[in-house]
Formats: C-alpha cells, structure tokens, sequence
C-alpha cells in the first residue's frame, strides 16, 4: 500500500509537469482529486490494510492527499494570473472612453410640460385624479344617464359594472368641483383608456388635458378667448384657427376648435384639436353648484394628436413604440 502511494504521487508530478493550461489541469484534477480519482480510490482500500500497517499508511495517504491538493491549487492560481495578465495586455489604455447615453424625456411628456406652463400662466392650477373611477364619476355625473346614446361613442373598459378604466379626464372636474367652492380654474392631465381598434391615428391608451372654469359671470366669449390664447402659444401666433358647433353630453352649447394644418408639400386641411362649450347646468348641480349663480367652461384635447399635428407626425404608434431613434429628434 505504502509503494502505491508513493507511486501515485510521482504520477501526478508527472501529470502536473506536463500541464500547459487551465483545461489540461482540470484533467489532471479529474485523474487524481475527483470522487473517483486515484487519491479517493486509495482511501476506498484503507479499509483492506491490516491494522498493524494502518497508522503508517494513514498517514501517508493523509500526506498525499494534502500534497496534491496544494500542488493543484498552486497551479490553478498561476494559470489563473496568467491568463488575467493576457487579457489586461489586449486592453489600449489609450483608446477614449465610451461615451454614456443619456435619456431625454418622451415627447408626449415635452407636450404636456408645454401646455401646463402655457395653462399655468393663464391662471389655472393642476389637478389629477385616479385612472380606476367610479361609473358615476365617468357618466352619470357629468350628464350621461345610463339610456343616454352619447355613452355609445366610448368604447369603455370595464372592471366591473360600477367600475371602470376612466375614458377622460373629465372625472377629476367632478373631483375638484365637489371639493372646492368656486371660484375654480384648473386643468387636468392624465392616461385615459378606450377599447378603439388601434390604427394610425387611434390607440387604446392616451393621454389628455381638460380644463375648468367656474365661477360667477363666465361666459362663452370668456372660453374662446383663453383657447385662443393657448393655440397661439402652442402653434404660433400665425395659426390659422375656427369653432364649429358640436355636442357634449356635460357642456351645452357645445363647439370644436380646428386649426388649419398644411404638411410641405400636401393639401392643406382642417383639423380637430379639442372640444369646448358652457359646463352643463345638471353637472353643476350634481356636485352641489348653483347653476343659478355660477356659470362654468370646460375643454379638453388629446396630448398625442396635438403633438401630431405641431410637429408633422402621421402616425400615432410611433408615440409608444419606443424607437430612440424616434425619440432622439425631440
């Protein structure tokens, strides 16, 4: 037993002579070290050595197991070293560092930011509001009673029947105007969802800002006025803008702004950017306003499409597939 050990060890020094890489020392570790290797192997026929031979051979064995345990080690971290130093050598210090590429806010966001700073210069604070709302708050209180046709041109997600994913941001109005006490002027952005086939100029999701203003003596020459205002700002003093009538279940009368849109090199048309009118006097009523002393404007408009039209895309999918190729021209 004493031979075979002592024999054992000289073929590993062999082996482990010969090894040029990390991939030819684990073969030696396979050989000697692994579960069935030579060393275990050696301490599987302990069991067989004859008790006077057992303190001397125990021994050995003991010592040759610790012998090529530390020589593989030993060859494990110089392989190790080496080939961390050949691939420090591969690196060009001098080459220039790469560059970090920094985000930049999605153009729906600068959209918005521009038309709050517009708002808030004309006076109107900020209001939001959740996107999970109450039928009630959606419909029911902003005029349309649950028979009413005009519920047939929202296509609703609902989560169940008394509640639903809010299909504009006319809900929050009701919000601030059951809270506060006129006067109010506020406006009111936020995702807003209806199950429309997507397409180049509709998607399920989008976003919206709708505006308030209640309080004594408010008039419709009031609300042309202050839209006006914002287009010049939004588009450019030079566009060419009109109001045609129109319907709203929660306004009455009701009207739609257009502005006139000319792509280079196209037809010139009319286009939609929001919708208006006088705050019906049943919503005022349903949050506790007098319709008798108080009179109130509403608007609102899509944030997409009114970045569509400023800066010439046709094709609202573009806005949420996040190609940063897109992104970076803004």
């Amino acid at each position: 037993m004493l031979a075979k050990i002592s024999e054992t060890r000289k073929d590993f020094d062999d082996d482990l002579s010969k090894t040029t890489d990390i991939q030819s020392l684990e073969e030696v570790r396979l050989k000697y070290l692994s579960r069935k290797g030579l060393v275990p192997q050696l301490f599987e026929n302990f069991k067989d050595v004859s008790r006077v031979e057992k303190k001397s051979v125990g021994q050995a064995l003991n010592e040759l197991k610790n012998y090529t345990q530390a020589k593989f080690d030993e060859a494990k971290e110089k392989f190790e070293a080496a080939a961390k130093n050949e691939k420090e050598s591969e690196l060009d210090l001098t080459l220039p560092g790469r560059m970090k590429t920094l985000g930049s806010r999605h153009l729906i966001t600068q959209t918005l930011d521009e038309m709050k700073f517009i708002f808030k210069g004309l006076g109107f604070s900020v209001f939001e509001g959740p996107e999970l709302e109450s039928d009630y708050n959606n419909f029911e209180a902003l005029n349309f009673p649950d028979d009413h046709p005009a519920r047939d041109m929202q296509d609703t997600f609902f989560v169940t029947p008394k509640f639903l994913l809010r299909t504009h941001t006319s809900p929050v109005q009701i919000r601030v105007m059951q809270s506060m006490k006129p006067p109010i002027r506020a406006i009111m952005p936020g995702k807003v969802f209806r199950n429309e086939a997507i397409s180049a100029k509709s998607y399920c999701l989008f976003h919206q800002v709708e505006g308030l203003y209640v309080d004594t003596d408010v008039t419709f020459a009031e609300l042309k006025a202050t839209l006006v205002a914002f287009i010049k700002q939004f588009f450019g003093k030079d566009v060419v803008y009109r109001f045609r009538a129109s319907f709203f279940p929660f306004t009455e009368p009701s009207a739609e702004m257009d502005v006139w849109w000319q792509p280079k090199g196209k037809e010139g048309r009319w286009l939609e950017v929001l919708g208006c009118g006088m705050v019906d006097p049943n919503v005022l009523i349903n949050v506790g306003i007098d319709p008798e002393k108080y009179t109130g404007y509403a608007f609102g408009m899509g944030i997409e499409r009114t970045a569509m039209r400023k800066y010439g895309i046709d094709d609202i999918r573009i806005l949420f597939d996040s190609d940063i190729r897109f992104l970076k021209q803004f």
